[in-house]
């Protein structure tokens, strides 16, 4: 197992370090801090490593070294240990990082999944000691995680890295495009490039920016910045900052984004930004670009350009520039194959593949029973939403809204996004459905696709269509003449759209005969189990809490709660959220089993009194008696609504003094503990 050691980090001390077991010839991880800052190494004699830093000024400020150590690490696995510390301390947020990103590099050996393992372990280990503040999951839903600069590259992507900054050192001005599919990682690579020609020493002096187009997905990576030495969130803006000054370098994500005049906001802003550049009014966002800057790196996919005002295919073609392919798929957990497959259903091509294993990929009837899955995956996995294509106006977030909803498919009434910027991370995203232009450039765990109206199939002639007059988005069909435009337009959104999840999606269609197009050519997949998560549990990271059982509650027939704790049961650790209180209850009856609870599961809950539309809760009824229905709201009122087979399950409206006592998390099998 591994092990961590800790010494004062000095030159009285330096004896002590080589006195330890692990402190000579042997490949150790270590870890130097003071209360502020951090630096992050790898050795095979961390005593002599110790006595170099100490020349160093930088690392002189450092007070205390941590040397993580294991009778079965290996160079490879300390190399990976480092890469790791590296990744998921910088995204803590506990210490600023003294690091560079020049070596961060994926590498595969022998055992590798066993180094997972015990870095859990060791994270955990770190954790108690105050060296790291948030767990491995919570980090991974991070944004400062995914989109952060010391994230390890893959072979593909590292040597892009290293070509465009060779030229950048090398020549006086350049030009590249850097083309990749969603979930390639081009965010990761403009977030890395940036940092490395950041410190780089024949690089660290030049002006350098990252732009970023969208508005959403320029704070996030703001936010993302502002905590990187050496970076901050200056360096991240948007096309029209360019112009303000003269820049060395400029990194543009998603550059597809870049806009032209055309079915846009603030024509007279636009047009002022090219007279100031001496261009006329057919001036671009890219032609800003390439005027004020020496070097330009665009990061690009064609087959993302959702509306009018984004660049054309052709604009990026006439630039004639130096252009790599990244291809690896670094989101998706089904992998390339999977943005095949979706490409090639909606380019009408012969479908390669159609299931993909240990990925969740299924077609719903009930868009009521997709949203509720994905809110259930939310509350076990987090960042789970639900979107949609733009093919409902816009009623709610207004200051006079006509109605408290923007979509209603069979009944089931849904609103758009409240807000505009980060939304994916906003408190209500989850009971809300974000539109392509608050999603694109984000990674999700699940996806949840509602294929709108707009969006239909005719099978006399093969082939997709749009309907123009369901499409409501005034700016991205303001000007179009060309029917295939506009279709190109909405294909590529839900190309867009579907392809965000890393561990599953789900789609529901509404236009029966596009339904039916994608049952002949996917097959209606069956629903099956919980797909594990990505990160790795082994028997050596599995920890358990006990939870107590307060009894049965009732899915269809009230009774009288029991008080006192019948048992308790335990429940792995990396269910139970930091905050809450939990408890564990029994469903009885079938009224819920359209909700994912069956007779007889044992529902692990978050005791908490307040919930959102769509919860599953537990709810207490004169003061006596207990249920387990989903909270609605109906009439302006709000009510317990069964999800049932049995139609003879009624909804139930709460009187005074009826109150919720918790919130459903998931449905959990007991395991075995010896502390029970």
């Amino acid at each position: 197992m591994s092990h961590i050691e800790t010494f004062p980090f000095d030159k009285d001390s330096s004896d002590k370090i080589k006195e330890y077991h692990f402190g000579q010839n042997w490949p150790v991880v270590y870890v130097l801090q003071n209360s502020n800052e951090a630096y992050v190494g790898q050795t095979i004699n961390v005593f002599n490593r110790s006595r170099q830093h100490l020349e160093n000024s930088e690392r002189r400020k450092l007070d205390t070294i941590h040397v993580i150590s294991d009778e079965e690490f290996n160079v490879s696995a300390a190399l990976d240990v480092e890469s790791w510390l590296i990744q998921y301390l910088a995204a803590d947020g506990q210490f600023v990082l003294q690091n560079g990103n020049g070596g961060l590099k994926n590498h595969n050996y022998y055992d590798k999944e066993k180094y997972k393992t015990k870095f859990e372990l060791t994270w955990e280990s770190m954790r108690s000691r105050g060296l790291a503040k948030q767990s491995l999951v919570d980090l991974r839903n991070s944004d400062l995680f995914k989109y952060s600069p010391y994230k390890s590259l893959n072979e593909e992507q590292y040597n892009v890295v290293k070509s465009i900054a060779f030229d950048i050192k090398t020549s006086e001005t350049s030009t590249c495009v850097v083309q990749g599919k969603p979930g390639t990682g081009k965010t990761i690579v403009a977030s890395f490039l940036a940092k490395y020609l950041k410190e780089h020493p024949d690089t660290k002096h030049l002006n350098i920016a990252l732009v970023v187009p969208m508005t959403s997905l320029r704070k996030t990576l703001q936010s993302v910045f502002r905590r990187i030495k050496g970076l901050g969130a200056g360096s991240v803006i948007g096309p029209s900052e360019v112009t303000r000054g003269s820049f060395d370098v400029v990194l543009v994500d998603e550059a597809h984004r870049l806009q032209r005049r055309k079915g846009i906001m603030g024509y007279g802003a636009f047009d002022k930004i090219n007279s100031f550049l001496g261009l006329d009014q057919n001036g671009t966002q890219l032609d800003w670009i390439m005027k004020s800057s020496k070097h330009q790196i665009f990061f690009y996919d064609p087959n993302q350009t959702v509306k009018p005002a984004d660049i054309r295919p052709a604009d990026f073609s006439a630039l004639h520039a130096k252009t790599y392919s990244i291809s690896k798929q670094m989101r998706i957990g089904a992998g390339e194959p999977f943005v095949d497959f979706i490409d090639a259903v909606f380019d009408g091509r012969s479908i390669p593949q159609s299931t993909f294993p240990n990925y969740d990929l299924r077609v719903f009837d009930d868009v009521g029973e997709m949203v509720q899955l994905v809110k259930e995956k939310n509350q076990i996995h987090g960042l789970s939403r639900v979107v949609a294509g733009y093919a409902w106006p816009w009623h709610t977030g207004r200051d006079n809204p006509t109605q408290d909803y923007d979509i209603d498919i069979d009944g089931i009434k849904l609103i758009w996004n409240s807000q505009a910027q980060d939304w994916v991370n906003s408190l209500n995203a989850i009971n809300e459905v974000g539109c392509i232009h608050t999603v694109q450039g984000y990674d999700l765990n699940y996806v949840g696709v509602i294929i709108g109206p707009e969006l239909q199939y005719d099978f006399a002639l093969k082939k997709f269509c749009v309907d123009k007059n369901k499409y409501f988005d005034i700016n991205g069909r303001k000007g179009i003449s060309d029917p295939l435009e506009l279709e190109r337009y909405v294909i590529n959104i839900y190309k867009t759209l579907l392809t965000r999840g890393m561990m599953g999606v789900y789609i529901y269609v509404c236009n029966p005969e596009l339904r039916r197009y994608l049952d002949s050519v996917i097959g209606r997949v069956p629903k099956r189990e919980q797909v594990a998560p990505s990160q790795i549990y082994s028997p050596y990271a599995i920890s358990t809490v006990l939870v107590p059982v307060l009894g049965t509650a009732p899915c269809g027939n009230p009774f009288v709660a029991e008080e006192n704790t019948e048992e308790m049961i335990s429940v792995d650790s990396s269910k139970i959220r930091k905050g809450y209180q939990y408890f564990v209850i029994r469903a009885e009856g079938d009224s819920m089993n359209l909700a994912g609870i069956q007779d007889g599961d044992l529902l692990l809950c978050r005791q908490q009194l307040k919930a959102d539309t769509g919860d599953r809760v537990v709810a207490l009824l004169g003061g006596e008696s207990v249920t387990v229905k989903v909270y609605d709201k109906e009439d302006g009122r709000r009510v317990l609504r069964p999800k049932s087979t049995n139609r003879n399950h009624q909804t139930i409206t709460p009187d005074e003094g009826d109150s919720v006592q918790g919130v459903v998390q998931e449905v959990v099998e007991m395991i075995e503990s010896d502390e029970q």
